[in-house]
């Protein structure tokens, strides 16, 4: 996948064991920090510095998608005070990780990568992360979804009128 893909649909389950798509991640921009399980160091602190940054990105959604149980998730997120990002599991189909090309089948784990959505689901910032003890170009994650939010507030207060045959609106 690359920049100007349409996201494509998934199905992974939350901490209730309720299945999420792409439709209910909402409209606005969303993060989907993808990392191999929160029980390693650098999914952990990936995990951390997207908390971290919560409060900097308030028309953001951000979630983590790993094949964590939703219980072990719930329980990393509550050991660490983790109330703003939003877990996902892809344990039950690896939907996720087959459609963002995430999914490392034999090892039955996502491989490390950001992907930011605009409100209209169009990917805005795509890194697959070449080695799983790397981490993420956060900065680049980050103003990726800082320019998104901006565009897609410019955009709802762009005059819509559409101009006559003579130019005028």
């Amino acid at each position: 996948m690359k920049i100007g893909d349409t996201a494509p649909d998934f199905e992974a389950v939350d901490s209730t064991l309720q299945k999420v798509h792409l439709e209910q991640t909402g409209k606005g921009v969303r993060i989907f920090s993808v990392v191999p399980s929160l029980d390693t160091p650098v999914c952990d602190a990936q995990t951390k510095r997207f908390e971290d940054e919560s409060g900097t990105l308030s028309d953001v959604r951000i979630y983590t998608i790993s094949m964590d149980l939703p219980f072990a998730q719930k329980r990393w997120c509550g050991n660490f005070g983790i109330n703003s990002v939003t877990m996902l599991s892809d344990h039950l189909t690896g939907s996720f990780g087959e459609h963002y090309g995430t999914l490392i089948p034999d090892l039955r784990i996502e491989s490390r990568a950001i992907f930011v959505l605009d409100g209209k689901n169009t990917l805005r910032h795509v890194e697959y992360v070449k080695e799983v003890g790397d981490h993420p170009n956060y900065e680049a994650a980050l103003s990726a979804a800082k320019a998104a939010t901006q565009q897609s507030s410019h955009f709802s207060c762009v005059d819509a009128r559409v101009p006559d045959a003579h130019g005028a609106s």
